[in-house]
């Protein structure tokens, strides 16, 4: 079952969290061998999707989520929804991580 997790980017600025993939007794989970992607879009059916850059630290057990300031700029204020899906290589099986409600603040500054 995917971890639930509301986020809030600010458009305009880099953006960045970390998830710690842990087992039943709070250890690290070796992700050696898995790939990630992640992408938020308005509505779960939308067309038009905005794409997290995911990146593994295998040893650690942890997922970074990131996005660019060029990115964020480009993305209109107001609520999406988001997942993040790792894939074990050599089986292909899928697990979604994490998923929840993006929150894009609006720029003032620009």
């Amino acid at each position: 079952m995917a971890i639930k997790a509301n986020l809030i980017i600010d458009q305009g600025a880099s953006y960045s969290t970390t998830v710690n993939v842990t087992d039943d007794d709070d250890n690290p989970v070796d992700l050696t061998g898995y790939t990630g992607a992640a992408q938020m879009r308005k509505h779960y059916s939308s067309i038009t999707s905005y794409a997290f850059t995911v990146s593994i630290n295998s040893a650690e057990g942890t997922v970074a989520l990131s996005m660019n300031a060029a990115t964020t700029n480009t993305i209109p204020y107001g609520r999406y929804v988001y997942d993040c899906e790792l894939t074990e290589t050599s089986s292909g099986t899928k697990s979604r991580l994490v998923e929840g409600i993006v929150t894009i603040s609006p720029q003032v500054t620009r």
